[in-house]
């Protein structure tokens, strides 16, 4: 396996050389689960300037905070090679790697299989013993060339684990004279490491495909010409030209051209989306049969797609629950399974007087069934396929246990705008009081609303634009927050807030008190425009409901969700009025964001497990104290990429029950792995003692665990994104 360099950043904000100042990621041949982890981590220990080490199992990587004027990267990748395990600091092309490194595990397993098969028909079909030793004793060393390496590395760092437990069954097995056992141990888990790694990587290569979907170079325009440019060299402001069914290799927008992109990738969208001069387009997608012209906005290395890959990597580390149980679970388990063999060896003959050869068999049986290697592995790698599933659907889980808890949870609170709704206001009518005119109503309002950057301010100043109506200059313009805003036009004083801005207020009385009920029965937001004396008008604006907010409020419903809420800043009826629409328990309307927070805080109190979907910016603080926050539409958006747990990269509300099958799938999947595993190694150290397991048979069985273990997690990759309904279960 090649090691790549992830990333080097600073582990500080000082800007100084400081202790602890970088931090890499190297990608460790083998290196499965906690046992094999153990040598690496006591080596790198003792190494000075090397501070926090984090292993990954399930991508096989390990963390390394160090203080690059103490110690090097290439000290800690030596250091690693002296644990037994293979690192490496610079990625490498696959024809550059050594034969011996990329296939010599095949290599020794398939000659300690072949010697075995030689040995054992000498043995056990011609009684010919002694020729049959020599071929035996090749299949044990064969099978053993890499297990008793890092047998004894993890020895010298005083570490116990199922390398050494093998190699120590395997002499054992010699020195009884079970030479056929002690081939067979070997080779047998020889074979179910090769397997097991096979497996492995197929599940670790289902992230590393995302890097495939960005291009290696593309056509960029420069001095009236075109230059073919690693997508590294493309810099801001450049403009790259895009033929038809080529990939994007960095976000930018279109300047010239109209085509339809496949954004699959990037945001789970089945059907290719519309690209004309302004439209926004992401790396990764694919570009249809048009040709276009796009100026970069965002480097390569800080594109969607970079940023999708490293926030997946990022998760991958994260522990999850059931995880963290499981390791905490395996430093016990393994002392403890090691002391009953031990048990096994010296009770029976010293107290019993039982034959020693015997129970020093049944002990060696002990401690190959004992291996804890499919227990440790069921959790992470069921994780890793999760989250590389969720992320070709375009949902970013920043954690396993993320992924674990929306499977949990059973109360979902959606904001009302941009959410629920489209979040594109619109102006469905004017209406004046006092004899003022429509349009004094409209130019009064676009004169205070140009300073303001509020979704209602842009739906105003467009119906303003359409109208050709022009603007007077606004001063001293004051936003008072969940009321509105107010400035001086002309001299005179201008409100233009809700309704509550003006309680006192004599003119929004009568027609107009009348007019402001009528349209928030509708589902409107009324905008009233008044000075503090009196209202001249209000503005009626409407924000549509998404089409498939139904749909997929539904499917929650159904996946067994007790209680779905609104949580809007807008008016009571407006909020009734949308929630009318869709099959929502309760709505909670005229919050500031404060009082959201409150209300989300109250909930968790209680013991409920709580998520929040929003649209990750005015929602953030609501977001982070829920159990679980969901952003909702964050292709290319910073602060909607920071606010939650988990960012759909799409608008698309149905990928939430879709993230919601996915998580309570991946929670069965685990606990599945965990009771079979520790169901089996149960039954077999029942039979151990009993003398119905034989080396071979304990090793066999632990090597069909993992494979089952594995292959039983990876069904969460099954299917693919852009195939099919975005609503379809994971399959």
């Amino acid at each position: 396996m090649k090691g790549v360099t992830v990333q080097e950043t600073p582990a500080c904000s000082c800007g100084d050389v400081c202790t602890m100042a970088s931090r890499r990621v190297f990608r460790v041949e083998g290196m499965d689960c906690a046992h094999e982890s153990g040598p690496i981590l006591s080596a790198l220990s003792d190494l000075p300037g090397v501070g926090r080490a984090v292993p990954s199992y399930s991508d096989s990587t390990l963390t390394v905070e160090f203080d690059p004027h103490a110690v090097s990267a290439e000290r800690i990748v030596q250091a690693i090679g002296e644990a037994g395990f293979r690192a490496n600091v610079e990625d490498r092309r696959q024809e550059d790697i050594p034969f011996w490194e990329r296939h010599g595990r095949l290599v020794v397993t398939s000659l300690s299989g072949g010697s075995l098969v030689v040995g054992l028909v000498l043995q056990l079909l011609l009684d010919r013993f002694s020729a049959a030793k020599p071929f035996l004793l090749l299949a044990a060393i064969a099978g053993g060339w890499y297990v008793s390496r890092r047998a004894w590395q993890a020895v010298r760092h005083r570490q116990l684990e199922m390398n050494t437990l093998m190699t120590v069954a395997a002499v054992g097995a010699f020195l009884i004279g079970e030479w056929a056992e002690a081939g067979s141990t070997m080779f047998l888990f020889s074979l179910a490491q090769l397997l097991e790694a096979r497996s492995m990587d197929r599940a670790r290569n289902a992230i590393r495909r995302l890097l495939d979907l960005s291009p290696k170079e593309a056509s960029v325009i420069r001095q009236g010409g075109e230059v073919r440019l690693p997508v590294e060299r493309i810099a801001v402001e450049d403009r790259v030209l895009l033929r038809p069914g080529e990939r994007i290799p960095v976000d930018g927008v279109v300047m010239e051209g109209t085509s339809f992109v496949n954004q699959a990738p990037i945001t789970g969208e089945s059907v290719p989306v519309s690209k004309t001069p302004g439209s926004p387009v992401l790396a990764g997608s694919l570009n249809g049969q048009g040709t276009l012209e796009i100026r970069v906005t965002r480097l390569a290395s800080d594109s969607s797609l970079a940023r999708i890959i490293h926030l997946v990597e990022n998760a991958q580390a994260q522990r999850a629950r059931s995880q963290a149980f499981i390791d905490r679970f395996a430093r016990y388990y393994t002392p403890a399974m090691i002391a009953f063999a031990l048990a096994l060896v010296v009770v029976p003959p010293v107290m019993f007087g039982q034959s020693f050869s015997t129970w020093f068999y049944r002990g060696l049986v002990v401690l190959v069934i004992a291996c804890p290697c499919a227990l440790v592995i069921s959790t992470p790698v069921s994780i890793v396929c999760g989250l590389t599933r969720a992320a070709r659907e375009g949902i970013l889980f920043k954690g396993g246990a993320y992924l674990e808890e929306l499977g949990r949870i059973r109360t979902f609170f959606f904001d009302k705008t941009g959410t629920l709704t489209l979040g594109k206001p619109e102006v469905v009518a004017v209406q004046s009081f006092r004899g003022r005119s429509e349009q004094e109503i409209l130019r009064l309002a676009a004169a205070i609303e140009s300073r303001s950057e509020h979704p209602l301010a842009e739906a105003i100043l467009d119906v303003a634009r359409n109208r050709g109506i022009q603007q007077p200059a606004a001063t001293d313009v004051q936003a008072v927050p969940g009321m509105g805003i107010r400035g001086r036009v002309n001299g005179e004083i201008c409100l233009v807030g809700n309704p509550s801005f003006f309680n006192g207020t004599s003119g929004i009385a009568g027609p107009g008190l009348e007019a402001v009920k009528e349209w928030e029965g509708r589902g409107a937001t009324v905008v009233v425009v008044g000075s503090e004396e009196e209202a001249f008008g209000i503005i009626a604006i409407q924000d549509s409901v998404r089409k498939d907010a139904a749909d997929a409020l539904g499917e929650l419903r159904n996946l067994g969700v007790t209680e779905l809420a609104m949580l809007t800043g807008d008016n009571p009826e407006t909020g009734k009025a949308v929630a009318s629409q869709l099959p929502m328990d309760a709505v909670h309307a005229g919050l500031l964001p404060e009082q959201k927070i409150a209300l989300v805080r109250e909930v968790v109190e209680k013991g409920k497990k709580v998520a929040m979907v929003g649209d990750g910016i005015n929602d953030a603080p609501a977001l982070a104290m829920a159990t679980v926050g969901l952003v909702m539409g964050a292709a290319g958006t910073d602060v909607a990429l920071e606010a939650g747990d988990v960012v759909l990269m799409g608008d698309d509300l149905r990928k939430i029950p879709f993230a919601v099958r996915l998580g309570r799938r991946t929670l069965r999947i685990i606990r599945f792995n965990v009771v079979f595993s520790l169901a089996s190694k149960a039954v077999f150290l029942v039979l151990a003692p009993l003398g119905f397991v034989t080396l071979w048979m304990g090793v066999a069985a632990d090597m069909g665990v993992s494979l089952l273990v594995v292959g039983n997690s990876m069904r969460l990759l099954a299917g693919s994104n852009g195939s099919r309904s975005n609503s379809a279960r994971p399959q």
